[in-house]
């Protein structure tokens, strides 16, 4: 991949787009296309044909997708299997009929079995039954992967999907009704630490683990895996698992929040809330044996993502904050 290259970036407005716009940039990489969704619907096959036909990307980060929370998957699973398909389906398929010399398609952990050994390993997919609370969503990225796979399988295309853990970072979501579990109780202690709240109250038991990652590790990591000269492993079935390596509970992720914000009430659990996956920890050794490794840890992206928080809250997708912060200063 070259400076002057010609990088389409799907979904650049989004967590993970954004990123990896941010990590291109800073590498030198000026040629980058970017579509606006009212400018480029994904979803449609038409506009996505025309679209691959004028521009003639050369190398494709698809990071656009519809993602959630546990909630958002719970209510909306008909939007997340249909919207991921159809965005997939479309540029996977243009990316071979345009010859893409390389596209990396954006996964997630959720593709493994919801009991799947920990940690999980590349060859763990679809050896067991997934998590019911995201399949929906879950098995529309098992179906990406597969069709990069087949692609390079039949037509000798240079496909490779990569499984992020747990995103968070600049550009999140923190809209409680769709949000991950970590912007979401970044909002939950800052709004109660404005309200002088006496406990903030988290889904489930606290005691699943999951492994978090800052998104910018993860730019890094699609553009280290996008330089990476492809003879060097499998070209027909490459997978790789991007994540830290290590994990923790819910109860202590959320102190962590807890003590970043300055928050001194007490945490409570509703455990009539959906706890998900037990544990979710990503077998990284793969991507790590290849000469890459994260750099952030979990403390300091999130005082980094509560800055961020802090210093876009006008900005962001957040219902209710404004008025949160009206009555906390009235």
């Amino acid at each position: 991949m070259e400076k002057n290259s010609k990088i389409y970036v799907a979904g650049h407005r989004g967590l993970v787009g954004s990123a990896i716009v941010r990590k291109l940039k800073s590498e030198g990489y000026a040629n980058i296309i970017v579509r606006k969704s009212n400018e480029l619907d994904l979803k449609n096959q038409t506009q996505v044909d025309e679209f691959f036909s004028a521009e003639k990307p050369e190398y494709i980060f698809l990071a656009a997708a519809k993602v959630g929370g546990i909630h958002a998957n719970n209510i909306y699973p008909a939007e997340f299997i249909y919207e991921n398909l159809m965005i997939q389906n479309n540029v996977i398929h243009q990316s071979y009929v345009n010859k893409v010399k390389k596209l990396l398609f954006l996964g997630s952990s959720c593709i493994y079995p919801k009991f799947a050994p920990q940690p999980m390993k590349e060859d763990d997919l679809l050896t067991g039954m997934l998590e019911p609370t995201n399949e929906p969503y879950a098995i529309a990225k098992i179906s990406g992967i597969e069709m990069c796979w087949a692609y390079n399988r039949q037509y000798g295309t240079d496909f490779i999907p990569v499984m992020p853990t747990n995103l968070y970072g600049p550009g999140d979501n923190f809209d409680l009704e769709n949000a991950h579990v970590l912007p979401a109780l970044i909002r939950k202690f800052h709004e109660a630490m404005l309200s002088k709240d006496d406990s903030v109250t988290v889904w489930g038991t606290g005691t699943p683990k999951r492994e978090f990652l800052y998104v910018d590790d993860l730019a890094d990591a699609c553009v280290f895996v996008m330089k990476k000269d492809t003879s060097e492993y499998k070209l027909d079935r490459p997978l790789f698992n991007i994540g830290t390596g290590s994990d923790i509970s819910i109860l202590e992720l959320a102190e962590l929040v807890k003590k970043a914000i300055g928050f001194k009430g007490v945490i409570l659990f509703d455990s009539s809330k959906p706890d998900g996956t037990p544990r979710k920890l990503m077998d990284v050794s793969k991507i790590n044996n290849l000469g890459w490794q994260s750099s952030n840890s979990l403390e300091k992206g999130i005082e980094k993502t509560y800055a961020w928080f802090i210093e876009n809250q006008s900005e962001i997708r957040i219902d209710g904050l404004a008025k949160s912060q009206k009555k906390a200063s009235a």
